[in-house]
């Protein structure tokens, strides 16, 4: 089924449509170098398949006038909505807008973000926003599995005064890649 957004979704991706074709069941086929969508029978989308997950494929013409405004959305823009719920929600989905890929392949992730706002009091969403920054967990799903399991209304544990043990088997922080300023106990 076509979403709103007029993607679909196969193999961990989403592929755009015609935007006439929002809400209709569709049918998908993959190939090792192609995605083509099908609607009764007749082929009305080809894209290259991609092969990392969560990447948007998007043809221009794919896009209704109506979406032109998307098109004109700056990732600032995005920030200031989520502003209305609270700093770390803006900050959140400041961090996110600046991760992998381009401003408006993250565009849907913070969309949902904010949406998430719908849900949830401004507490609740501040809340487990400094939870996932401070665990470096800048994903739509990330901040919904938070709230979901109500982890933004418990206290992360203290750290504790400990040193790390030392001996040849620990390796260390750069074995594992750059986790610079991500709590501890993440």
């Amino acid at each position: 089924r076509v979403n709103i957004d007029y993607h679909i979704q196969f193999d961990f991706n989403y592929y755009s449509v015609p935007y006439q074709l929002v809400k209709e069941e569709v049918e998908v086929r993959g190939s090792l170098h192609t995605v083509e969508i099908f609607y009764k029978g007749k082929r009305v989308a080809s894209h290259p398949r991609l092969n990392k997950k969560y990447h948007h494929s998007t043809l221009p013409q794919h896009c209704p006038v109506s979406h032109r405004k998307y098109l004109e959305w700056t990732p600032s823009k995005i920030v200031d909505w989520a502003k209305k719920i609270g700093p770390k929600t803006a900050e959140l989905v400041q961090k996110n807008l600046n991760s992998k890929g381009t401003p408006v392949q993250r565009y849907r992730s913070c969309l949902g973000m904010i949406r998430l706002g719908n849900n949830y009091p401004s507490e609740r969403m501040e809340a487990a926003a400094e939870r996932a920054l401070l665990c470096n967990a800048i994903s739509y799903r990330s901040l919904k599995s938070i709230l979901e399991k109500g982890l933004d209304q418990t206290e992360l544990p203290k750290r504790g005064n400990r040193p790390p043990v030392e001996h040849e088997n620990i390796r260390g922080s750069s074995y594992y890649g750059n986790r610079e300023g991500v709590h501890p106990l993440c």
